[in-house]
């Protein structure tokens, strides 16, 4: 599969090609920024028109994963819809998609900016959850205990002009990129990521395989 094992916290996590982490040792499977129904939502505010398949290819890719790994766990870490309006939108047959993967296996849903209150989805919805040495948020905290597990800034590295989703890590935090289609990114020497890894960190990049890269160090 192409996937990494890190060590954070004293556990070993595993670095999916398509954005996801498993904690094997708890079951766990995390993914952030599904962004559900992106599409539907710009069609609905802007009246640009996308083609409408981005919810069902990231639930494709999720499927893959859950299937690959038949976590006890599925944790989306928040955005996980493009808005509340949005997961009120979506199609049965989504909706049994969706329903589909939480069978046998508990599903939570974090709270993010993007979608902050419950969906009518199945699954459990939190601000926040701790397990174990971590704290699983949507948005990375300024100054967090060493063990956060954060989404919501969409990471990208940038190589040989080359641009690809990654996972941003040091010893206190790990930020996942967004495994959602039509998700944007922010460039990892971007201020806000900066001034959350004031020092050294590693990227691991996204894609066929998981690959590490030094942060470029930007102060």
């Amino acid at each position: 599969m192409n996937a990494r094992d890190i060590g954070f916290c004293g556990e070993t996590l595993t670095l999916l090609p398509s954005g996801a982490l498993h904690w094997a040792s708890r079951g766990l499977l995390a993914v952030a920024d599904l962004h559900l129904g992106k599409s539907e939502r710009i069609a609905r505010r802007s009246g640009t028109l996308l083609p409408p398949y981005d919810t069902e290819e990231t639930l494709a890719r999720l499927a893959a994963d859950v299937d690959a790994f038949r976590p006890d766990v599925v944790l989306c870490l928040g955005d996980s819809f493009d808005d509340l309006a949005t997961a009120d939108a979506l199609s049965a047959t989504i909706r049994a998609k969706v329903s589909h993967l939480q069978e046998s296996r508990q599903w939570i849903w974090l709270e993010g900016n993007h979608d902050p209150g419950p969906a009518n989805l199945g699954g459990s919805h939190l601000h926040e959850i701790r397990l174990g040495p971590f704290v699983f948020r949507h948005i990375a905290e300024s100054g967090a205990e060493p063990g956060e597990i954060s989404g919501h800034f969409h990471p990208k590295a940038r190589i040989r002009g080359t641009s690809r989703p990654c996972f941003m890590v040091d010893e206190a935090r790990l930020i996942l990129p967004a495994y959602g289609c039509y998700t944007g990114g922010l460039d990892w020497t971007a201020s806000a990521l900066r001034d959350l890894f004031p020092r050294h960190a590693m990227a691991y990049l996204t894609g066929t395989q998981v690959l590490p890269a030094p942060v470029p160090n930007t102060q």
